[in-house]
């Protein structure tokens, strides 16, 4: 009897639309197939306002963005004929595209969505202790990928890097960089927490999100105007990236800037308001989960005692029990605290230099 042959492997296509941090999570993946084919063309699908995040990836060899019409999308990617399509996304417009290319090859990632729905109104807390990230390698195990260990990337083009003379003279010589921004409101530290904590920090600090986010970092800069530096909204994604690469300590609400941190192996500091790191979401250094390989990279800082938390698995634009204690009860001592032994472990390494 005849026995058919897998077809060879001569283009792939992943897919991920959105956000900048879930795409940043989905580079282990991009690495580990393209190593695992090296001679098969590895085709990316994403929306058309994160394309710099994934424009300078040396492992992608095309970038294919998402139309307003979906069937325009539809028929050039039916063209390129691909022998396998990963859906790192999963929703119903990856189904619309995985059934229209008739790949027979597919490979979906599995969002648990039940276990995380029970998590969210029922704290029944199902979830298993690994970031998303290895849920993504179980994806693409039927391939032969294997997770190489080495976390998460993020390419900075040479022409899209920062220079001294982009910030203040007085953070020259090293400082924090604070990410304000965030996707929903109930996952931003408030403006009187982060005044107190410009207050108790010892070292320059500068202030980084969008221009969305610029009102509420000149409210905080003006707690202490020479200590803090606003560059929100003053430099370009790449632009935020290489300043959180060339800062001593990153503290950041989780938003796409921590896991670009993440990315550079950053010491970090990492805010928790009303979702938690159990939903898979934490900093990925590579090996690292929330139980038995916890990294000394990262601290996270939260409120565990509160019987209402996780209230989403994404964010609200107002706390809907109205106290927002997971923000407001978690206690600046403890950021400062872990702040300067992150500072002094890095000076430590200077001087090994």
């Amino acid at each position: 009897m005849k026995v058919s042959r897998p077809r060879p492997i001569h283009k792939i296509l992943i897919i991920r639309f959105s956000s900048i941090g879930d795409i940043v999570l989905t580079t282990p993946v991009i690495r580990c197939v393209k190593r695992k084919y090296p001679d098969a063309e590895l085709h990316f699908f994403t929306k058309k306002s994160f394309y710099s995040v994934v424009e300078a990836n040396p492992y992608i060899d095309k970038v294919h963005l998402l139309a307003e019409d979906l069937q325009q999308n539809i028929t050039e990617l039916k063209a390129l004929d691909f022998d396998v399509v990963i859906d790192l996304h999963h929703n119903l417009r990856t189904l619309r595209v995985k059934k229209a290319l008739k790949v027979r090859r597919t490979y979906s990632f599995d969002k648990l969505n039940v276990k995380k729905w029970l998590y969210v109104n029922f704290k029944w807390n199902l979830m298993p202790p690994v970031s998303i990230v290895e849920r993504y390698f179980e994806t693409v195990a039927p391939l032969g990928v294997v997770n190489d260990g080495l976390g998460l990337d993020f390419f900075i083009p040479e022409d899209k890097e920062t220079s001294k003379d982009d910030i203040p003279m007085g953070h020259w010589m090293g400082y924090v960089a604070c990410v304000v921004g965030g996707s929903y409101a109930t996952k931003q530290f408030p403006e009187s927490k982060w005044k107190t904590f410009v207050e108790q920090c010892s070292y320059p600090v500068i202030l980084l999100g969008g221009p969305e986010d610029r009102p509420l970092a000149e409210a905080i800069a003006a707690t202490d105007p020479n200590k803090v530096y606003n560059a929100c909204g003053k430099f370009s994604l790449m632009e935020s990236a290489d300043l959180v690469r060339k800062a001593k300590v990153v503290v950041s609400n989780d938003t796409g800037l921590m896991h670009i941190a993440a990315a550079f192996q950053k010491t970090l500091i990492s805010l928790w308001g009303n979702t938690t790191p159990w939903l898979g979401m934490f900093p990925y250094y590579g090996a690292n989960n929330l139980k038995d390989t916890i990294s000394p990279k990262f601290t996270i800082v939260e409120v565990n005692s509160l019987s209402c938390r996780p209230c989403s698995k994404i964010g609200y634009k107002t706390c809907p029990k109205k106290h927002f204690k997971c923000m407001q009860d978690i206690d600046n001592q403890a950021i400062i605290k872990d702040l300067d032994s992150f500072w002094q472990q890095e000076l430590k390494k200077n001087i090994k230099k």
